[in-house]
């Protein structure tokens, strides 16, 4: 991901952007990562954010943007000062995996992103009959 800023630098700290179908679990991912707990969420309208330090110099701001199709259009406009991307699928939903593929190449045209690192997470391996990560298409 590069160079993670500290919080004595003047800048802001890195924005990580979530993005993914709806229900492939982007908003469970991130309380996670900000609370250390597992809880119930409902469908992100619009979205969540929230600063996730690593250490007492690091820190990095989590955007989660709700993945309905017809919120889709607006994830251009978070990723302006994107320093990573995360794309999350739901290894569980064979069905709607060609989708994700699809709207993630689509994202991946965005002149923004040139340059951006890419990181696609399989995510509820915890569920039976989950697709292996040899089995998740590349964008």
């Amino acid at each position: 991901m590069g160079q993670l800023q500290t919080r004595s630098a003047p800048s802001h700290p890195p924005q990580v952007v979530l993005v993914g179908l709806d229900s492939s679990g982007k908003s469970t991912l991130m309380t996670r990562l900000l609370t250390g707990k597992l809880m119930d969420t409902s469908p992100t309208v619009g979205f969540n954010v929230g600063t996730l330090d690593l250490d007492n110099k690091v820190s990095m701001t989590l955007w989660d943007i709700g993945g309905q199709r017809n919120m889709r259009t607006n994830w251009r406009y978070y990723l302006e000062h994107c320093k990573a991307l995360v794309f999350v699928v739901d290894s569980s939903d064979r069905e709607r995996m060609p989708e994700a593929q699809k709207v993630l190449q689509k994202l991946l045209s965005e002149e923004k992103l040139k340059g951006v690192p890419l990181m696609v997470l399989a995510n509820k391996k915890d569920l039976n009959n989950t697709l292996t990560i040899r089995e998740v298409p590349d964008p």
